[in-house]
């Protein structure tokens, strides 16, 4: 599939800022796969369809969780999340796409997870970086990435969990336990 073609079939999916939205994730994660070496056709694809399902109806995408078992605790948060396990199902079954790699990234774009690849890390990042983003810390969290990847990522999981709890909302656990992935993975210890 051409970008051509996969940005059509995602454009019919979305409202026209979140199209844009994409094109900058999209953006955002060529640039971040060439400076870190990641497939560059691989992130240009996972972005383009990062929000394949960001507008299906809330029954449609709680029915999806259900009946294909994506998690079904993340029902008990926000549904903000749901977009993203019911995305990479729809990829794959309404767009064919079977790369496990580009499946994956979609999935954990929102919470990110435990052991992300280095795919995952790019879209996860690239959604939260691109440049139409604008909300505080999301400068520092863009200057990071120029220079590390993981630092970057655990930045924006920290202002994240930070953003959550001051409206005292849930913070989904796959969220905390990716955190705690990346601190662990830094040598960070709790002494």
């Amino acid at each position: 599939m051409t970008k051509d073609e996969a940005l059509k079939i995602v454009r019919e999916q979305l409202t026209e800022h979140r199209y844009h939205h994409t094109i900058g994730v999209m953006d955002t994660a060529i640039r971040l796969a060439e400076r870190f070496g990641e497939n560059s056709e691989k992130a240009m694809m996972a972005a383009i369809f990062h929000d394949y399902a960001k507008f299906r109806p809330k029954d449609e995408m709680k029915s999806i969780i259900l009946e294909q078992k994506l998690g079904e605790d993340i029902l008990l948060y926000g549904s903000e999340l749901w977009h993203a396990p019911v995305g990479a199902y729809l990829v794959r079954t309404e767009v064919g796409i079977e790369d496990e790699e580009i499946l994956l990234a979609i999935k954990s774009h929102t919470s990110g997870r435990p052991g992300m690849t280095l795919l995952e890390k790019i879209i996860f990042l690239a959604d939260y970086i691109e440049p139409g983003r604008r909300f505080p810390g999301v400068d520092d969290v863009r200057s990071t990435a120029e220079e590390n990847l993981d630092n970057a990522i655990k930045q924006s999981l920290v202002n994240t969990i930070i953003f959550l709890m001051r409206r005292n909302q849930l913070v989904y656990p796959e969220t905390l336990h990716t955190y705690n992935d990346m601190v662990h993975q830094q040598g960070g210890k709790n002494e």
